[in-house]
């Protein structure tokens, strides 16, 4: 027993976790007939801790009301609310003279049944000032993950990191044991959180922090997911908690007054709360939760559900996979699917049909033979994580719904402030016009301006932004290579890529369902912009300081696009710089890369022609061929970019990613330029480009020749012109260097562990922890990066030969097969 204080926070609202908590704290959620804070506070009580303080501030009075004073816990509860917000580390600090010796921290709403005995000795015995108990998360990315040492002391804090920063699987849970001179940090009053303020300022004055790393059961009840997830891992006896029923037999638990009438199957795990009456030929399938005082009628069938108390069911009723909040009525012949909610006091009607991912905020009548497939409260179903590597990526009607897409466009608005203005461009093909469409309703319901570009190209949309001075904007297009594939990309008031923190706040709107919806009368009417290439193409022109000496040149240019959009662009832009155009082919689906590649090849030298150039079919980037018929793309294209940005136009400032090859600081070096290392973010990417610019109308040129494929020919062939020279004598000054790539598949849950195994089992090696692990040795280097999108990790290696770079690939690759194959064992 320990003779310690501890305070429970309890002042969450549980916005994930709506319809649930739109009438109770998140600490009230009810786990098996008890509210969640129920079982930490007995957790306490098991280990000896009897003082307890609780931090309030969402519907405080509901906790007051059932928990009282503690006393029929045996326990004493003093509470303390917050009139303003104060973080986690505020809330404790405003307990004031409440804690005057060592204290432990813990959530309330989240259910543990960690030995607290043994992690306060460990505090103890490290004479530890502050000790994070800690869990291995197979999938870190939704954590605050923590990093530690050999002695388990902290060394670095990473909050809810992408792939490419997580080092470690051990995450925190919230739950610290402390002395109470770290508080002193602050005052009473102060808004500050634990993990984000007070934690990184004590790391950062040396002072003692340990992380207490737990196998027993923790689990963050922060998503509907988690919640139904906990009540499968208690019926599977994963976590010691006192369940009140008799487990009549293996896995089937059935508390007092529990009626079952004929013919019922119990298939477990299963657990019936008291006095609910199963009637005839039910059947209760597996990890099902059925509450006190509720009805199941004759022929339904539950499974996988959670039915909280008093909800009554009529016969013939399927649920599965559903979550059915307190007093709630389902009439006969009711269909609940996988990952629905209806919330509490929420009727039924007969024949409703509610499908997948469907939630239904409490209070609603829902009426005979209505199939729901949005969520009733704005209408839009959403999903978690929406946003991937870059933007959002699906099969349009499969993976991106039309009613996802006017969410979007509500939740991107409002995430803007009120009144915003947004350009939305869009290619030509149908399924983005629809998609753009779409975008622009959800856009106008919330009072925002939507300003739409059709036939538009990504370096277009980007500059539309800015032309217009719009806060936003958002561009549409459709995959080369799968025409079936829809791609959604989000850019700021710069026309950059949004940062990961705005797609964070979209994506919580849309969970949420959280807009700002208008009056009618305030909803703007769309702007519709007609012939926008044509203020695209003369603007391209305007920044050429050199018009006269390309047109005098006349380039004979040999030109292929993915997409006739950019193909047509591309054609007036280089016929306006006195350019003869050769069009070999555009909108070519069916076509294969290396079979254009040769075809133009052979091209140009017949023609003896000064460039091949191919427009991808966003418009962003450019694949070059010479006049002698090589192929300048991928890297290699990137390192031109470099050196025209330098030699022609004096930058001294260049972006690159962690993962690009070093010969790019060789080629500043030898030209005094300096090269500034980013995570492969192309938001990071475009913001530092952005950043290194005189304005937000003059980026780095190293960001046109990068991201907006129609200008940068304009760049390209003035610093041929200026300088008398070709493409090939660039590509010719371009150090030699040795670089390879590959993926390796994994499984989700693989990719925290290889990554801290690969960072700390190498501790003797020079590494880098800065995106992914990046090993040196005298060959080269190697690094491993998790895949933000798909279950593999991304291999770059680049040696000082060939074979070193080989090698060095091999090698990583090799370790984490072994790693793998280890797991797999």
């Amino acid at each position: 027993m320990i003779k310690i204080k501890a305070v429970i926070m309890a002042g969450g609202k549980g916005t994930r976790l709506r319809p649930l908590t739109c009438g109770i704290p998140k600490p009230m959620v009810p786990i098996f007939d008890k509210p969640v804070m129920e079982y930490t506070i007995k957790l306490l009580k098991h280990r000896g801790i009897k003082k307890i303080g609780v931090t309030l501030a969402y519907l405080p009075q509901v906790i007051m009301d059932y928990f009282r004073d503690g006393s029929d816990y045996g326990v004493n509860i003093t509470y303390f609310i917050e009139s303003t917000p104060l973080g986690t580390g505020g809330s404790v600090r405003n307990t004031g003279g409440f804690l005057d010796s060592t204290f432990i921290v813990i959530s309330g709403d989240a259910l543990t049944d960690i030995n607290l005995i043994n992690a306060y000795e460990f505090h103890k015995k490290m004479k530890s000032k502050a000790t994070l108990v800690l869990k291995k998360e197979p999938v870190p990315i939704e954590y605050g993950v923590v990093i530690t040492d050999d002695e388990n002391r902290i060394i670095r804090f990473l909050e809810k990191p992408s792939w490419g920063e997580v080092f470690s699987d051990t995450v925190n849970t919230g739950i610290y044991i402390l002395e109470p001179e770290v508080m002193e940090y602050y005052k009473p009053g102060d808004n500050f959180d634990f993990s984000k303020d007070l934690f990184p300022k004590l790391l950062e004055d040396d002072v003692p922090m340990y992380g207490y790393i737990t196998e027993d059961y923790w689990c963050d009840i922060g998503n509907l997911a988690s919640y139904r997830q906990v009540h499968f891992d208690i019926l599977d006896k994963k976590v010691n908690i006192e369940i009140e029923a008799e487990e009549n037999h293996e896995g089937i638990w059935l508390s007092k007054g529990v009626q079952i009438k004929n013919n019922v199957t119990l298939i477990p795990p299963v657990y019936i709360g008291k006095d609910t009456v199963i009637e005839d030929n039910v059947v209760i399938d597996s990890y099902s939760v059925i509450s006190q005082n509720s009805r199941i009628g004759s022929n339904s069938k539950i499974k996988r559900s959670v039915l909280w108390k008093k909800v009554h069911v009529g016969q013939n009723c399927g649920i599965s996979g559903g979550v059915i909040c307190s007093k709630s009525l389902l009439k006969n012949d009711v269909r609940v699917y996988e990952n629905s909610v209806v919330g509490e006091d929420t009727w039924l009607l007969e024949g409703c049909i509610i499908k997948p991912d469907v939630r239904i905020w409490p209070g609603k009548k829902i009426y005979e033979n209505t199939i729901v497939n949005n969520n009733i409260i704005w209408g839009t179903k959403v999903t978690k994580n929406i946003f991937g590597f870059r933007g959002i990526a699906g099969v349009l009607n499969l993976d991106i719904s039309l009613e996802l897409c006017t969410g979007l466009g509500s939740a991107f608005s409002t995430s803007l402030g009120k009144n915003s203005t947004l350009v939305i461009g869009s290619d030509s093909r149908a399924q983005s016009f629809i998609v753009q469409s779409s975008l622009a309703t959800g856009i106008l319901s919330v009072g925002g301006q939507a300003i739409l570009l059709d036939n538009s190209i990504m370096p277009m949309t980007r500059y539309g932004v800015v032309y217009h001075r719009a806060n936003g904007g958002i561009h549409v297009y459709t995959s080369h290579e799968n025409p079936c594939k829809t791609y959604i990309e989000f850019f700021d008031e710069k026309g950059i890529n949004i940062s990961r923190s705005q797609e964070r706040k979209i994506e919580n709107l849309m969970n949420q369902d959280d807009y700002d919806r208008c009056k009618a009368e305030d909803i703007k009417g769309i702007i519709r912009m007609e012939n926008f290439h044509e203020v695209f193409v003369r603007q391209g022109l305007e920044q050429i300081a050199y018009l006269d000496e390309i047109r005098r040149k006349n380039f004979k240019i040999v030109l292929a696009s993915y997409s006739d959009g950019s193909a047509s662009i591309a054609y007036k832009f280089l016929e306006s710089l006195g350019c003869g155009i050769s069009l070999v082919w555009s909108g070519f689906d069916n076509l294969t890369d290396s079979t254009l590649y040769k075809h133009m090849s052979n091209y140009i030298i017949r023609r003896k022609a000064d460039l091949g150039v191919i427009i991808k079919g966003n418009g962003e980037n450019l694949i070059l061929i010479d006049e002698r018929g090589r192929v300048v793309k991928d890297e290699e294209y990137l390192l031109l970019a470099e050196l025209i940005a330098i030699k022609g136009y004096d930058e001294k400032n260049l972006v690159f990613p962690y993962a690009f090859p070093r010969v790019a600081e060789e080629i500043a070096k030898i030209n005094g330029a300096k090269i500034f290392r980013v995570s492969s973010s192309p938001a990071e990417i475009m913001k530092k480009m952005v950043e290194l610019g005189s304005d937000i109308k003059r980026p780095l040129i190293q960001f046109i020749l990068n991201h907006n494929g129609i200008w940068a020919l304009g760049y390209i062939l003035e610093f041929m012109a200026i300088n008398n020279t070709k493409i090939s004598k660039l590509i010719d000054s371009i150090p030699e260097y040795y670089y390879m790539k590959k993926e390796i598949n994994c499984d989700w849950k693989d990719k925290g562990r290889i990554i801290r195994e690969i960072a700390f089992g190498e501790r003797m090696k020079d590494i880098e922890l800065i995106e992914g692990v990046k090993i040196k040795d005298s060959r080269g280097w190697a690094l491993v990066l998790p895949d933000n999108e798909k279950p593999v990790f991304n291999i770059y290696a680049e040696g000082y030969s060939q074979e070193m770079a080989q090698e060095l690939s091999a090698d990583l690759s090799e370790k984490i097969a072994v790693l793998l194959k280890n797991q797999r064992q």
